[in-house]
């Protein structure tokens, strides 16, 4: 994995439909092509992204107690 790198960063514009480069605010990220309020993943990308999650989450919860001591 590569790290992060303030060039190479982009994120997802709705309107553009692509991963672009982006102005930062305080509160909210704008594309540097159209100027729309981006977001970090496209809807593709963000369901496969909290699918591996599920994934990955352990099943089941605490271990049941030994009745028998």
């Amino acid at each position: 994995m590569k790290p992060a790198d303030y060039y190479n960063d982009r994120k997802f514009c709705p309107t553009c439909e692509d991963y672009v480069y982006y102005l930062q605010s305080t509160t909210y990220s704008y594309c540097a092509e159209c100027g729309d309020q981006v977001r970090l993943f496209s809807d593709e990308d963000w369901e496969s992204f909290h699918a591996s999650l599920k994934e990955r989450k352990p099943k089941g919860g605490r271990p049941r107690k030994d009745k028998s001591a």
